[in-house]
């Protein structure tokens, strides 16, 4: 839940001009100017929210064993606002000083859950079924703590308070699928300070109260399940969260929401804890990766792209467009790891929907899955080296190739693997044992795209030159491939001019004029590049 939307209740947010004890008559600020003023949020304004959410029920039922002291101690009104002072002294929060940090925290690690075709503020489900006032106050509450945990010096004043705990008892013993995800959302973003993660999972029992709700048949409960678990593998606490997963019957549960969800966010989020979980630490991968692969995940993750390219193809859906990504980030990931990638790296499937990302005609507003296809692509390439030929007279995967250029402009990894399939590709070719036809071919591509070529090459010499000697030095030293490439360009381009054809010329003759000073161009700057490099 984004800092910036609207709070359930004007009233609980105070107009501050000059001074901080105005009158309580001053008129409320509009609600599309809140942000515009400088607003507080009172500590005990907070404590009284988390008191609102203690669960009616939780003394008397068998799941809140542990529980009723730490509710005893929250509803002790003395208590808690005497341990408010102590650490907080008469400090007030700002949420217009901690705009911008919130907004950024929601952003990066996820926002709430919402179906599709549902408003984006998942705190209001209009179409929900009547609930009770009791529960109404409660959601109205908890969204409200949801928004304010998005700041850290709120998040920290919320724990000091007990809102794990009294979170964990909520998630224990209530029915209600919307005090769940309340619950979870707020958790998550709790999780979003990595000085607060420490607290997470020192509470008695909270992460296996987690491990839980994975079970749960609500997609927005999910959702924010599979967002918590992802930001505490991503943590460095990432040993505790692995280790609540690894139950076998854990892992089934998760792959088959993977596989068998038709809620788009939950797709996305669901592959994205697949995806933390192969970026993380050796540790982890320890813990997970052998269960995961026993389990199928090469073979799930292939079907589940095989599903998204062919929506792709037959339909633009700007929704799928974040799935498509983080389904082949989670497929390069694999394909890198030592040990794990033979399976993905010989599928002769994904290796063709690779290829054919990358030869869509329409890059746009597919960039980032285009350039991890590329990445993809290089690291099957290292693996099977023989693919190499059948890609070297595939002219179009040349032309698409050399356009994903521009979209991997800050990713020097990227643009490493981009030169390094190039390369591959150039060697195969034998210019002087082809006729012109096919020669002319290469040139073609080669030429249409010079500026794209010449780009990239000018962009690592200003790189280099910015690094001085040393960082010269190193670049150096990774650029094989691309130095394999830039020879293999200026040879085929010395064979096309140097070749004579007269029957052939004559035909071309137009192109060739036209062609003449791109190539000479083109040819010039593939020298001036290698030059810099001596």
């Amino acid at each position: 839940m984004s800092v910036d939307s609207e709070p359930a209740h004007s009233e609980e947010v105070e107009e501050v001009e000059e001074e901080v004890d105005a009158p309580a008559h001053h008129p409320y600020a509009p609600p599309d100017e809140l942000f515009d003023i400088s607003t507080t949020v009172d500590p005990s304004y907070i404590i009284s929210l988390i008191r609102k959410l203690l669960p009616n029920d939780a003394s008397n039922n068998g799941n809140s064993h542990g529980f009723d002291a730490c509710i005893g101690q929250v509803a002790n009104t003395d208590h808690v606002e005497g341990s408010v002072a102590s650490v907080s002294g008469q400090e007030v929060l700002n949420l217009s000083d901690h705009k911008s940090e919130g907004m950024d925290i929601v952003e990066d690690c996820g926002k709430h859950a919402q179906l599709e075709g549902e408003d984006e503020e998942s705190c209001h489900r209009f179409d929900r079924p009547s609930v009770s006032a009791g529960e109404e106050a409660w959601e109205e509450c908890g969204c409200i703590l949801w928004d304010l945990a998005a700041s850290k010096a709120n998040a920290e004043l919320m724990v000091q308070n007990l809102i794990l705990e009294v979170l964990s008892a909520n998630l224990m013993v209530s029915q209600s699928v919307r005090v769940k995800e309340i619950s979870l959302g707020i958790i998550g973003n709790l999780a979003c300070h990595e000085a607060l993660l420490k607290h997470i999972v020192s509470t008695n029992g909270l992460i296996e109260i987690v491990v839980d709700q994975l079970f749960l048949e609500d997609s927005q409960c999910l959702c924010e399940a599979c967002r918590l678990f992802t930001l505490g593998i991503q943590s460095s606490e990432c040993i505790t969260w692995a280790e609540a997963l690894q139950s076998e019957h854990v892992i089934y549960h998760i792959l088959w929401i993977v596989e068998n969800t038709l809620n788009l966010q939950l797709i996305e989020k669901s592959v994205g804890l697949l995806l933390a979980v192969i970026e993380s630490q050796p540790e982890v991968l320890h813990v997970l990766l052998p269960p995961l692969m026993k389990l199928g995940l090469p073979s799930l993750l292939v079907n589940l792209l095989t599903f998204e390219m062919s929506k792709l193809m037959s339909e633009r859906i700007p929704e799928r467009y974040s799935i498509l990504d983080v389904v082949f980030r989670a497929i390069e990931a694999l394909s890198a790891l030592d040990g794990h990638s033979q399976e993905i790296c010989s599928n002769k499937e994904l290796f063709k929907l690779a290829c054919d990302m990358v030869k869509l005609p329409d890059k746009v507003e597919v960039a980032n899955s285009c350039v991890t296809a590329a990445v993809l692509i290089a690291n099957i390439l290292s693996e099977v080296t023989d693919v190499a030929s059948e890609l070297s007279e595939d002219f179009p995967f040349l032309q698409g190739l050399l356009d994903v250029f521009p979209f991997a402009s800050d990713d020097l990894e990227a643009r490493s693997a981009l030169w390094s399939i190039i390369a591959r590709i150039l060697v195969q070719v034998q210019e002087n044992e082809m006729n012109r036809s096919s020669l002319f071919q290469y040139v073609s591509v080669l030429v249409g795209k010079s500026d794209l070529i010449e780009d990239e090459l000018l962009d690592y010499q200003s790189d280099d030159l910015s690094k001085g000697h040393e960082g010269l030095t190193t670049s150096c030293t990774k650029s094989n491939a691309r130095t394999t490439a830039v020879r293999r360009i200026i040879s085929i381009l010395n064979q096309w001019t140097a070749s004579k054809d007269s029957a052939v010329e004559n035909n071309m003759k137009g192109k060739l004029l036209a062609d003449n000073d791109n190539i000479n161009r083109l040819l010039d700057c593939c020298h001036k590049y290698l030059s810099d490099l001596v």
